[in-house]
């Protein structure tokens, strides 16, 4: 026999309308009610009828996210932070890849817009405008991007960054590189800032080694370029280039850390199981999964007026960064 709302309820000794704010406005239950209802839900095999619930609520029960590259290992982590947070809220999760394009992504947008009650941009690159122009459609979240006008969660790279550098310079280093993602990233471009500004404070030279696919391939090629500098030490953008950088370091007879220290950005799985493990700047990504789930759910995307006229987004979210040592940095000995 089906079960109902009713039968939920009585299983979790609370009364119907609270079964029923547990799954429709979950942040509006205490805790401890909210996980009974849940339970009994999960015990008795019930799941709350979507197509009902919109014409009650307006709501789907359903979030889209879009990533630019779902094999890049960035984004499991942020995926199963929005989907835990996701299903504590009685809602699903509709994900898609954008293909590393962003001329890709607006055209997701429109196609999951009437199908979702918002969606979730991943590392977005879509410029501005086009930004604006998605937000007319449903609302939006972003996660590892920063916009004027919508609201987000993004990896502050402080203390991270500052971390790392003084890290770097305890070991001997004053020659430091960094091989950076695409140029039309936003975070890559925070990324260089601070990087410099602190180098400069610690009287380090610093060299931007230039911009790369953020893949293995692009791993690679910034290798390659790096060796033509005099750097001791280098930084990536990404922990999946950074890899590749030092594999192919490796290929070329470069020792790791021995000549050249190595760190990268993310603290992916793979991080800690090479060897030498890869020093990197860990990002909470399950959190920020989480965190922009939580932007869509509270309605936070709409700006507010600030007291000098200008608009101000509900929540730019930044989460702390940290800098993991690892084996793949090390003191000067060779190239200093």
């Amino acid at each position: 026999m089906t079960k109902t709302l009713k039968d939920v309820a009585a299983f979790a000794g609370v009364s119907v309308a609270t079964a029923s704010r547990a799954f429709q406005r979950p942040e509006l239950v205490a805790a401890t009610s909210r996980d009974k209802v849940l339970a009994a839900a999960a015990e008795l095999g019930y799941s709350p009828n979507r197509s009902a619930r919109a014409l009650i609520t307006g709501r789907a029960g359903v979030y889209g996210v879009i990533v630019p590259d779902l094999e890049n290992p960035f984004f499991p982590a942020v995926l199963k932070g929005a989907q835990a947070r996701a299903h504590q809220l009685g809602a699903q999760l509709l994900i898609t890849d954008a293909g590393e394009s962003p001329e890709g992504e607006l055209p997701l947008v429109r196609t999951l817009a009437s199908q979702v009650d918002g969606i979730v941009l991943c590392s977005s690159r879509m410029e501005e405008e086009s930004l604006r122009e998605a937000a007319t459609m449903t609302s939006l979240s972003l996660v590892n991007r920063v916009s004027p006008d919508l609201p987000g969660v993004f990896a502050d790279p402080s203390p991270g960054i500052p971390s790392a550098v003084r890290h770097l310079h305890r070991m001997g280093h004053r020659r430091v590189g960094y091989v950076g993602g695409p140029s039309i990233s936003r975070s890559d471009a925070v990324r260089r800032t601070v990087i410099e500004r602190i180098c400069t404070q610690a009287g380090m030279e610093w060299t931007d080694i230039g911009s790369f696919l953020p893949s293995v391939e692009g791993g690679r090629h910034g290798a390659e370029a790096l060796l033509l500098t005099e750097v001791t030490a280098v930084l990536v953008y990404n922990d999946f280039m950074a890899l590749a950088l030092m594999e192919r370091l490796r290929s070329f007879g470069v020792d790791v850390p021995g000549e050249i220290s190595v760190i990268g950005w993310d603290d992916i799985e793979f991080s800690a199981l090479v060897t030498p493990g890869l020093s990197t700047v860990r990002v909470p990504r399950y959190d920020m999964g989480a965190g922009a789930i939580d932007l869509l759910h509270h309605g936070d995307a709409r700006p507010t007026r600030g007291a000098d006229g200008e608009d101000i987004p509900h929540a730019h979210i930044g989460l702390p960064t940290q800098f993991v040592p690892r084996g793949s940095t090390a003191k000067v000995t060779v190239r200093a």
